[in-house]
């Protein structure tokens, strides 16, 4: 339940436009959380979708690249570098498309290389540096480790549906987070949103 203390923090945010709009907030964070589980119901299809989307983004910004090199750029030494990073773009976009399920599985190795460098690293900090609530940052890193392994371990499969997992939960935990924010600011009292008034 939300306090006194919790509503004036509010006022940075526009209290009255957050009281105002409440149901606007809470309706996109419920859709949100809708199309996260649809996504994690089919993590096979929201993968290769956003593996298209994103090729198809490479190969627009590459052929903007080469464009702007040629019409821009052609008497200073950026043309080169603005070439052939369009080419890279549109290569590399040409292979999602072509084959996104390729494209999704190398990926998702990266995906799992990171994972697994970041959990070391925080883990290495963690023990390291033992400042206030180490322990939390230990948990953290040895969950981040344990999930690359988890996809290292059963890839090339995982290529298939980590990805949409991933975005599933993101989309689930964004928009529970503006349903609470919706609901918090439909609990604003009435003279908490207006604006006090100036006195001369």
């Amino acid at each position: 339940m939300a306090t006194g203390s919790d509503f004036v923090g509010f006022h940075s945010l526009g209290a009255h436009e957050l009281k105002k709009n409440w149901g606007w907030f809470f309706a996109l964070g419920l859709a949100l959380v809708v199309l996260g589980i649809i996504a994690l119901g089919a993590s096979v299809a929201t993968t290769m979708v956003s593996i298209l989307f994103l090729g198809w983004l490479l190969i627009i910004g590459g052929a903007l690249s080469v464009v702007h090199a040629f019409f821009r750029e052609k008497k200073w030494g950026g043309f080169f570098i603005d070439l052939l990073t369009g080419i890279l773009y549109l290569v590399v976009g040409f292979m999602l498309v072509a084959n996104p399920a390729a494209g999704a599985v190398a990926l998702t190795l990266l995906i799992a290389f990171f994972l697994i460098f970041e959990g070391v690293f925080r883990i290495g900090v963690a023990l390291s540096a033992r400042w206030h609530h180490w322990g939390w940052l230990l948990l953290n890193g040895i969950i981040t480790l344990v999930l690359g392994i988890a996809i290292w371990a059963q890839w090339p499969l995982t290529g298939l549906w980590v990805i949409g997992l991933f975005i599933g939960i993101e989309l689930i935990f964004n928009g529970w987070g503006l349903i609470m924010l919706g609901v918090a600011a439909k609990s604003i009292p009435s003279e908490t949103s207006e604006p006090a008034p100036t006195t001369a």
